[in-house]
């Protein structure tokens, strides 16, 4: 036998340097023993993996490495092992668990190979491993965020699908089967448009999917009405968005439905049962207004009658104002079914403002003397002009003073002003009364909203006018607003209305202010044209003194 030469063993350390320079430059982790079992070499990966260095070299590769079944938690045998034995590749069937140096414990996939010389003696094994348990982690949180989705979507009330971008369902949820009364079956991997028979080849339908496709946006509240075999009719609320949402090419179409139907019908029951009450309301008023004109015609009769007695005139006059109550309560049913109709319709002229405070005031006048209130007005020496119905302008402004006339004390201090702020009209009616409660501001101009409900400070009404007064400012395009500092201490209400600015025409009919003195109320006059020098401010009515130009009206 003869020695090998100096140039063969030159040539094997040269294929062996070769050998262990790749199996140093994988991603997997390599292990080869000798024929032995022996470790001869670790890449850098298995060293780090396994915990072990170089030092290993020579160890039996099985009091090294410890590989587990993941299940039983036995030690199985290495493939090298049964590789050298059966002088052929070993691949593990399923992932084992690799314990490496420090007990640390990763999932690996494991293949034995053996190696020979080229006259095919074997040599020695390579062992391969691959740490799997980022991948595994990975599976794991994408099967949790599966899971998690499809929980989602199996407690949504609404009927839901996922459909794939030639329409088929790839999954539905328990409401859409439960609701349409379909099995899965039935329903998953055919196109949305054959389901049930094709109760769902809907052109509303057919349309939404499309412009989700070619749009590659989301689509909401998409109403689509069609009858169901098995439900009837139904009016569906549909909404989709294409997934992933940021995708150009979307590869999911995710596909809500709501049956709105029955919503629908209550709320016309709703429309029906408000338009039969406005109906109610409008009839109970004309009936009770038909025997109020002849009651009040008759207590004139008596008062103009020349009756003599402290019992007749105390009468009449307690008839008289509870007929006037009577009438402000029919008027106000008759507002409640005029707004919920929307049938108060305006008749606009260019119309002096202060000629309609002066008549609101008149309107007041005997309120305030029976409460003992001071109402102070204050208007400037230039007229406003409006473009509004004067009716319903002289209606604002009533209704603002009877409010205040109302929750304001025995003797309290009522403030009406008008000044011209821009293109705007601003009147305020500020008063000394209950005030409003913070959490009430809010709702004050609602119908039926009244400030105060307790007995013992009822002021009679249906909460009607201040809504009345919210409606008929925003038909003149102008807002109304309220502020108070809390209960006792009085509000304020603020109505701003567009100035008409054009100069009246022949043909325009333009009611005139009055002169100081002629057909004012008592209290009211034309303002003085020098500035206020009260502390109140321009137009402001002053707390502590009357302002320039208006007077003081102490009623009673």
């Amino acid at each position: 036998m003869t020695e090998p030469s100096t140039e063969e063993n030159e040539s094997s350390q040269l294929e062996r340097d070769r050998l262990l320079a790749g199996l140093s430059s994988v991603s997997d982790a390599v292990i080869m023993t000798d024929r032995e079992g022996r470790i001869v070499f670790l890449n850098p990966v298995a060293e780090v993996l396994s915990g072990w260095t170089q030092d290993a070299v020579g160890e039996p590769v099985a009091g090294v490495v410890r590989i587990l079944d993941e299940q039983s938690r036995q030690a199985v045998e290495l493939p090298t092992m049964q590789a050298l034995r059966d002088n052929g590749a070993v691949r593990s069937a399923r992932p084992r668990v690799f314990v490496g140096a420090d007990g640390t414990e990763r999932a690996v996939t494991l293949s034995g190979f053996p190696f020979a010389k080229d006259q095919g003696e074997v040599k020695g094994a390579v062992l391969v491993f691959r740490d799997i348990s980022l991948r595994r982690g990975s599976e794991r949180a994408l099967q949790q965020a599966v899971w998690y989705t499809n929980d989602i979507i199996a407690t949504l009330r609404e009927p839901f699908l996922v459909l794939d971008r030639d329409l088929r369902v790839e999954t539905a949820n328990r409401a859409f089967y439960a609701h349409f009364g379909v099995s899965p079956e039935e329903t998953e991997d055919r196109l949305v448009f054959e389901l049930g028979n094709g109760q769902w080849d809907i052109p509303g339908l057919r349309k939404l999917l499309d412009e989700v496709l070619s749009r590659t946006e989301p689509i909401n509240d998409y109403e689509v009405d069609h009858t169901f075999p098995d439900l009837g009719r139904r009016t569906m609320l549909l909404n989709a968005r294409p997934f992933p949402p940021e995708s150009r090419n979307p590869t999911l179409i995710l596909l809500a439905m709501e049956d709105v139907s029955a919503m629908r019908e209550r709320a016309e029951e709703l429309v029906e049962s408000d338009r039969r009450r406005n109906e109610f309301l409008a009839t109970l008023a004309h009936e009770i207004r038909n025997p109020l004109a002849p009651i009040r015609s008759a207590l004139q009769i008596v008062r103009l009658s020349g009756m003599e007695g402290k019992g007749v005139r105390t009468a009449t006059e307690m008839g008289e104002r509870q007929v006037e109550l009577m009438v402000r309560l029919v008027e106000d049913l008759l507002d409640v079914s005029r707004i919920s109709r929307g049938e108060i319709a305006l008749r606009r002229e260019r119309v002096e403002l202060g000629s309609c405070l002066r008549h609101a005031v008149e309107s007041v006048a005997p309120s305030c003397q029976e409460r003992d209130h001071t109402l102070s007005v204050t208007v400037p020496a230039q007229p406003i002009y409006l473009n509004a119905d004067p009716v319903r302008l002289d209606q604002v402004v009533v209704n603002l003073l009877v409010n205040a006339c109302k929750y304001t004390e025995r003797g309290g201090r009522i403030a009406l002003s008008v000044e011209q702020d821009g293109e705007f009209a601003v009147i305020r009616v500020t008063d000394s009364g209950i005030g409003i409660a913070p959490d009430q501001l809010a709702r004050i101009f609602d119908l039926f909203v009244q400030v105060d409900t307790t007995l013992e400070r009822s002021a009679g009404g249906l909460g009607v006018g201040l809504a009345l007064v919210r409606h008929l400012v925003e038909q003149h395009e102008g807002t109304v607003e309220v502020e108070s500092a809390g209960i006792g201490r009085g509000s304020e209400f603020v109505v701003r209305l567009p100035v008409a600015v054009a100069t009246p025409t022949r043909r325009e009919h333009v009611l005139p202010a009055e002169p100081p003195g002629r057909g004012s109320p008592p209290g009211m006059a034309t303002p003085d044209p020098r500035p206020d020098q009260g502390k109140g401010g321009p137009g402001r009515p002053n707390r502590t003194s009357p302002p320039q130009g208006a007077l003081g009206l102490r009623a009673g």
